[in-house]
């Protein structure tokens, strides 16, 4: 293993001379914070929410702060969108009587904690604050969350549509799909090599038919602790809300249900062995309808206090109901970042 700042050669993929990126085989990837903040802006400043309903006028006014981190990350062709924000706007409201004068005005602020590429599909909460909480602050609170509160929302789901297809990098990509092949030569030998490969495309295109639209997640994880430790961990709901800040429901027996995840993810005991294995059936809600996946949570502890876990998650869709091609790397990055370390670093497993 290397040392930390020195990578591993075996994972560098040399840079070329000329600083192509041949079909963006290694990562590229673009710093999307600072246009998510002009992205949102746009959106959401000076935006009318109310006006003139009831006798009630309320607009966003602009928008204060988007903290957090945001990226988009291409590999050979293929999209793949990473953010987390919080985003804090500025509003205000006035009442109005029937002749148009003027009763009181109000200033509030809307609240979105957690926007995030890993509910995509879900809508995030939002939380509404008035300055003054007297009968028409009150008021004016609660046509903001009944009137203006979806409005913020639609405008969140096209920053989300955005970054799905790209964000800042998606002219870049677009450039990239047109531009024309080359013409160059290839040199006699590889000439002579590939003329052979192209009377087998049949058997190629077979292979490629056959998993088409489906990957296979494997993971090996090593903890500091017992194996039964780590199974019981993983098979209770009260130390899933722990580790994940979210609410879980986990069934011991086989053919029990599990939810975690505040029930983004269902499904259901297939196999236990105390222990030593786990196999599960997963269905993430944003998944097409009757796709379901295996996990399989093999325990091994080649010597007393050290754990290693293998994990095989098969039949994970390439794409979701939505059409975002980003199913693969968002689950495996969930199983590295949102479980295995968060266990290590919530009950201090980590080596």
């Amino acid at each position: 293993m290397a040392k930390f700042g020195e990578g591993d050669k075996r994972w560098i993929v040399e840079e070329r001379p000329d600083g192509t990126n041949v079909h963006n085989w290694h990562w590229a990837e673009t710093d999307c914070l600072e246009w998510s903040r002009n992205f949102l802006s746009k959106l959401l400043s000076d935006l009318l929410l109310l006006d003139d309903e009831g006798g009630l006028f309320i607009k966003i006014k602009k928008v204060d702060k988007v903290d957090g981190e945001a990226y988009v990350n291409i590999r050979k062709g293929k999209i793949i969108p990473g953010y987390e924000l919080s985003v804090t706007l500025s509003w205000e409201g006035e009442a109005k009587d029937s002749e148009g004068k003027s009763l009181q005005k109000v200033d509030g602020l809307v609240e979105i904690p957690y926007i995030s590429d890993e509910n995509a599909d879900e809508d995030p909460e939002v939380r509404v604050s008035v300055k003054d909480e007297g009968p028409i602050g009150k008021k004016m609170k609660e046509a903001m969350l009944a009137k203006g509160k979806p409005i913020v929302l639609e405008k969140v789901r096209l920053y989300v549509q955005s970054m799905a297809k790209g964000g800042p990098a998606k002219d870049d990509l677009e450039a990239k799909k047109v531009e024309p092949k080359s013409n160059q030569s290839a040199p006699p030998a590889a000439a002579m090599a590939a003329a052979p490969a192209a009377s087998k495309p049949a058997v190629v295109a077979e292979k490629k038919k056959a998993k088409k639209g489906f990957k296979t997640i494997t993971m090996t994880e090593k903890f500091s602790c017992r194996a039964n430790i780590l199974f019981e961990i993983l098979m209770d709901d009260n130390r899933w809300k722990g580790f994940t800040q979210s609410n879980a429901k986990i069934s011991k027996e086989v053919g029990g249900e599990i939810s975690i995840f505040d029930g983004s993810v269902t499904g259901k005991n297939l196999e236990l062995e105390e222990g030593k294995l786990i196999v599960q059936q997963w269905r993430f809600g944003s998944w097409p309808d009757g796709i379901h996946s295996t996990v399989k949570l093999t325990l091994e502890e080649p010597e007393p206090g050290v754990t290693i876990v293998k994990l095989i998650h098969s039949d994970v869709p390439e794409e979701d109901r939505y059409g975002n091609a980003t199913v693969v790397e968002n689950t495996e990055r969930g199983w590295r970042d949102l479980i295995f370390n968060k266990i290590k670093a919530v009950f201090g497993f980590g080596i």
